[in-house]
């Protein structure tokens, strides 16, 4: 039996280069490798890096299926199909839009794999493959394995899994809806085995909320404070009033973190379901404690709820900029399926694309529901603008001092300067990657 694992880009285009901050590790693949038995032939075909060969020889297609890349891959199912290979479709937006996915393929798997991906194997052998196989939600347990990355060129940076899910309910979070506002916490002795074979010197620690459950979180910081790892995650910024967790969290390696600060208006916060959060003035306040223990922000923000204007804009570029974030995100608020929000603006009539992920002239950037205070071409442009101003030569430079000012590594502002270079180059680079058009590039 043979195996062949997809995992398709967004926007890909023959010829050109991908995103470059996009090209790191698919966790979900290697993850289904080390699920796979020893007897299994398997091969991985990353779209991102590669032309997928779909006259490998594959028994069994499996594709991992984001909302993004939902149109690519019912495109790459039916030419898998066609050659006679079946096809198994997972992933977030299979989970969140079964019914639109299970037509597209032999079968679909629904939640984490870990607890069906023998049985999905055992079924296939004896020519039962099931229509769908119900995975649940289950706690990240598995060394990956990622002798399924061999020749792929991934940034250099290590993926470690800690946790998925979090506790909050985020009106526009598709990880809210997917995992029930639950958090699954990894056993710590697992991530520090796995960090303990890391090749690179920087490791992502891959998790919705890292200090979702600040007891855990305390103890995972301990555990692998002794490996002196240097390392990035993802947190909300409530983390920072426990002033002890903050210190844990340092010492155990912490550089930076990545950090959804969404808006600063308190009506805003309140209609996203983040009313828990905070505004302006405490936001303040905790950054400052964050940047005292010389901890780097990755911030981000979302335009585009019924309080925004563009004042709006300004207030979270003149907080970005005062603050010296290492990097920050100006979004553009997106309906994903499945969200209260998505439900929301559909109620309100405002959705101008119902499942815009799979029009054929959506491209990424473009805003698929009526805003409340701007056009759809408005709020796309002023955060592209917002972008753009960030990233400019002069914003680098001050946002550097900033950053020697706290932590004088000269290998961390290496990265910041190569990192934020890099994001300037692809502000415009991202804007208009066609989501929902065809696969020039499939064999006829």
């Amino acid at each position: 039996m043979k195996i062949v694992f997809v995992l398709p880009g967004v926007g890909k285009k023959p010829g050109e280069k991908y995103i470059k901050s996009w090209k790191m590790e698919p966790l979900c693949i290697s993850t289904l490798k080390a699920l796979t038995p020893a007897g299994v032939e398997t091969e991985f075909f990353d779209d991102r890096l590669e032309l997928v060969d779909y006259g490998t020889g594959a028994d069994l297609a499996a594709i991992t299926v984001e909302t993004y890349t939902a149109a690519r891959a019912y495109k790459m199912a039916a030419e898998f199909r066609k050659r006679g290979v079946k096809v198994i479709l997972g992933g977030y937006h299979v989970t969140l839009l079964p019914g639109e996915a299970a037509p597209h393929a032999d079968s679909i798997l629904t939640g984490n794999a870990e607890n069906v991906w023998s049985a999905v194997i055992e079924d296939f052998k004896r020519g039962e493959l099931k229509q769908v196989y119900e995975g649940g939600c289950a706690k990240p347990a598995v060394q990956p394995d990622r002798s399924i990355y061999t020749d792929k060129k991934y940034l250099p940076l290590n993926l470690v899994e800690t946790g998925r899910g979090c506790p909050f309910a985020c009106e526009f979070c598709a990880i809210s809806s997917y995992y029930g506002s639950r958090y699954l916490a990894r056993d710590p002795a697992h991530i520090v085995s796995e960090l303990e074979a890391a090749p690179h010197k920087f490791t992502f620690l891959v998790d919705d909320n890292i200090a979702a459950d600040p007891r855990h979180a305390g103890k995972l910081f301990e555990a692998i404070a002794p490996l002196k790892t240097r390392w990035f995650s993802q947190a909300s910024l409530h983390a920072a009033r426990d002033r002890s967790l903050l210190k844990k969290m340092k010492k155990s390696g912490c550089e930076a973190l990545l950090i959804g600060f969404e808006s600063l208006d308190e009506a805003n916060l309140k209609q996203m379901k983040k009313g828990w959060s905070c505004g302006a003035g405490e936001a303040g306040e905790l950054v400052r404690a964050i940047h005292g223990e010389g901890i780097s922000i990755y911030a981000t923000f979302v335009f585009g709820f019924d309080n925004d204007t563009p004042d709006t804009f300004k207030q979270a570029l003149d907080f970005s900029q005062e603050h010296g974030f290492f990097f920050t995100a100006f979004n553009h608020l997106l309906p994903f399926p499945g969200t209260p929000l998505y439900d929301r603006l559909r109620r309100e009539n405002r959705l101008t694309k119902e499942a815009w992920w799979l029009e054929s002239d959506y491209s990424y950037g473009d805003i698929p529901y009526t805003p409340s205070n701007m056009s759809p071409r408005e709020l796309s442009q002023r955060c592209a603008a917002a972008r753009r101003e960030f990233f400019k030569y002069s914003s680098i430079l001050r946002r550097g001092g900033s950053l020697l000012g706290r932590n004088a590594d000269p290998l961390l502002a290496a990265i910041f300067l190569s990192q934020n270079l890099e994001l300037r180059a692809e502000v415009d680079g991202k804007l208009e990657l066609p989501v929902g058009r065809g696969l020039d590039e499939l064999p006829k």
